[in-house]
Parts: structure tokens; sequence; C-alpha cells
């Protein structure tokens, strides 16, 4: 992309007050523990033929994660009276990452993605705490009744695309680095990327066994989202996952 300098600073958007940062935190992290862990195992127990519990959570996440993009949409709406594009640009920080130090925008800006995909990496190699049985996704995608379950299933490929969509562009980053994250300074100043990132990770009431690992989100995703000003920064380093699991996903799928 090419390299230019900032055409001048963008309305800088609204702050929120804490009531309302831990509002909109609870209106995405309660829906999703409440799928998780009550409708979920509920809906398990009336689904008929196989792998009915995956089935079950994947489902019920999915909604939870349609939601949050649905509840950004709501917000925007109500602050800037319209949802064109350039305005929600601006609201969320979907722009290039721009320099705080030089102004330039986009070009070498971009390379500040390699460090924070090494965090994302080394999160993978830490010790962690194992999933309780049969919440483990990954693992299910990796098991014998997995494969069988997916070989020529585009319906459920189809359902697996919408999530990760969600997970990592459309819901979770949007919500916490392109809502959230720009509206924060007014209550944590200069520290707003940092309880940014404790909020992503405990935010992760349906996967509990995630949050100490998720704290290095903080690093990887949020700070470079506000030092550059820029959600998509955050969201093509968390998308790494989406695009790994899409792509294991469809590998089943064809074979």
């Amino acid at each position: 992309m090419a390299t230019d300098r900032s055409p001048g600073p963008a309305s800088a958007p609204p702050q929120y007050g804490l009531g309302q940062i831990l509002a909109v935190w609870a209106a995405a992290a309660l829906p999703m523990g409440a799928l998780a862990w009550l409708v979920a195992p509920a809906l398990a127990d009336r689904l008929d033929g196989p792998a009915s519990w995956p089935r079950a959570l994947v489902a019920c996440l999915t909604v939870g994660l349609v939601w949050q993009g649905v509840l950004v949409l709501v917000l925007v709406r109500r602050e800037t009276g319209t949802l064109r594009w350039r305005a929600v640009a601006d609201a969320l920080w979907l722009r290039r990452p721009s320099s705080p130090r030089t102004g330039r925008v986009g070009g070498r800006v971009w390379w500040v993605l390699v460090p924070a995909v090494l965090v994302v990496g080394l999160e993978q190699v830490l010790p962690h705490v194992a999933a309780p049985a049969g919440r483990d996704l990954g693992q299910f995608l990796r098991s014998t009744p997995g494969h069988e379950f997916l070989a020529g299933n585009w319906p459920w490929f189809v359902v697996i695309v919408v999530m990760a969509l969600f997970n990592t562009v459309l819901g979770e980053e949007l919500l916490f680095r392109g809502l959230l994250l720009p509206r924060m300074r007014g209550v944590f100043g200069r520290w707003d990327w940092l309880a940014n990132g404790v909020l992503f990770a405990v935010y992760h009431l349906h996967l509990p066994w995630v949050i100490p690992t998720a704290l290095l989100d903080s690093v990887a995703l949020a700070l470079p989202s506000r030092r550059y000003r820029s959600a998509w920064l955050g969201i093509i380093v968390h998308s790494i996952q989406s695009v790994l699991i899409v792509g294991a996903t469809l590998a089943l799928v064809l074979r």
C-alpha cells in the first residue's frame, strides 16, 4: 500500500464513562457466557444426529458473535446518525495505521504487524489451562468424529466461516478495538489499551480457560491498534486464527 502523509486528524470519537464501557462489555460477554453454558447444553439435548454437542456449541457461539456485530452497528448509528461507510470507518478506526511520530500513513507502518503476530504465536506455546472435555472445538476438528461429520458437509462449513468472520472481523475486534478502545481514554488515560486488553480477556466467560493467555492480547491487539489508531491491526492479527480454522475445516469438507 502506498505511503503518504495523513491529510489531517479525523474527528475524535466521544468518550464513554466507566458505566458505559462496562455496559458494552456486559452486552457482549454475558450473552456469550449464557449461550455457551446454558443454551448450548439445552440445545444439544434436543438435537438429533451426529455431533449434537459441537453443533449446538458452534451454533450458539455464532449467534453470540453475530449479536456483537449488530450491537456495534446499533451504537454507531445512535452516535453518528448514519451507517454510511465513511462515518462508520471514522467511528470505528477502520483506517490505515498512522505513525504517531511522523504522521506517515500506511506503507512501512504496516510492519508493526510482525511483532504483534509473534506475540500471538507466543500465546500458542505458553502453558495454558486445558479446556473441559467436549469444549475444545480444535480438538473436535482433529478427531475422527469431527472428520466424519465435516466430510462433504458444506452447510456446516458455511456456519463455521460465519463464526470465524464475526469472531475476528465483524464481531469481537470491531467491538473491542473499533468501538470501545477509541472511547476509553477519557476514563483510563494512556493506559486505555491495557484496560481494553483486560476487558477483552475477561470477556471470555464462554471460554474462561483462555483468559490468562488472552491477557497477552493487550500487547498484540490493543496496543498497536491504539498507538497507530487503526482497528485493522487488531483485526488482521486476530484473523490469522480464523484463517487457520477455516482452512483446516475446508480441508476436512473436501475429503
